[in-house]
């Protein structure tokens, strides 16, 4: 498989703890190597069923593997201070040294919402953002730091438990400004996997902004988040895809729906076209294998996969045997 990276997105919203452990562990059994650990607050559809607390998993996973793993992604502006994000992730990389990296985003008022407060719009949400990486940045430097800033406080404060070197922090990017200031600020870019010709424009944004900041965008982690519904016939791929992860065939913007009943409803409303560009849905590993080859030669080496349906443990196996060896960087 040369340099190409494909570990697993734990799908928390889907499964529970104790089993999403057990399929990290099966995964790495089978080839897969790394974890991108979903923070969801509520599931997108009641049918996923699960929502738990992914510092906690990621532990878990951390114990029972030997790859990479972060959260994909965390937000740390609304229901978690970036001073606790700090600390959360600090800890981990502390327990796991060279292993974890922080993953970012701006938030989806899904997880959001939650805690009762105004939720902003979406250029407010970054700036958001921008300033908690700034407060995050702070505190893994080891140093007292207080903060006054547009949206957060920080009393004069330091993170007590420190690894040897802080993880790296790669945000969540789909839009031009966004991936531009992700190339500038931050280690490294999290995006979900699209149409080749938008992935191409957020890779050279990315790059525009890495290279403002003096740094070389081909020596930074790019990761993509794909899901993909593979199951032994391509009916039931379908019916996976329909009923599991109906929100891969949403082509709106999601990050406003605070609900899982409300995305419940909408969910009626998608039919299998929906999916067209957004997500292969295929019983042939070979169709999955081109999508994912696709991904690679577009310049993303670090790619975590999510299969959609319950069919896991016949996916890993599949996938590990007929898909993972033929990929080449």
């Amino acid at each position: 498989m040369g340099d190409v990276q494909i570990g697993i997105a734990a799908a928390l919203e889907q499964f529970s703890p104790r089993e999403s452990v057990e399929l990290a562990a099966l995964a790495e059994r089978h080839g897969f190597s790394g974890q991108m650990a979903a923070d969801h607050f509520q599931p997108w559809v009641p049918a996923q069923g699960q929502a738990s607390f992914v510092w906690s998993v990621l532990a878990s996973l951390a114990e029972n593997t030997t790859g990479d793993l972060g959260p994909g992604v965390t937000c740390p502006s609304f229901r978690q201070h970036p001073a606790l994000v700090a600390q959360a992730a600090a800890t981990l990389e502390a327990t796991y040294p060279g292993r974890t990296w922080l993953g970012i985003g701006s938030g989806e008022a899904l997880n959001e919402h939650v805690i009762g407060g105004y939720w902003p719009e979406a250029p407010e949400r970054v700036r958001r953002m921008f300033e908690a990486l700034d407060i995050i940045r702070k505190l893994f430097s080891g140093k007292d730091v207080k903060h006054s800033g547009e949206f957060f406080k920080l009393h004069t404060t330091r993170l007590w438990t420190l690894p040897d070197t802080p993880p790296p922090v790669y945000i969540a990017s789909a839009g031009p400004y966004t991936s531009r200031k992700t190339g500038e600020l931050a280690d490294g870019l999290i995006t979900p996997g699209a149409s080749l010709d938008k992935l191409a424009g957020i890779l050279d944004n990315f790059a525009t902004g890495a290279r403002k900041a003096g740094k070389d965008p081909d020596s930074m982690p790019k990761l993509l988040q794909v899901h993909l519904s593979w199951a032994a016939t391509d009916e039931q791929a379908w019916r996976n895809a329909l009923e599991q992860w109906p929100n891969g065939g949403m082509k709106f913007p999601k990050a406003d729906i605070r609900s899982p009943f409300d995305f419940e409803q909408m969910a009626k409303l998608v039919r299998r076209e929906d999916f067209e560009g957004r997500m292969v849905v295929s019983s042939d590993p070979d169709v999955h294998r081109a999508a994912l080859q696709r991904y690679v030669d577009a310049g993303f080496t670090r790619i975590y996969v999510h299969n959609v349906g319950r069919n896991q443990k016949e996916w890993l196996e599949v996938f590990g045997r007929e898909v993972l060896p033929k990929l080449r960087a």
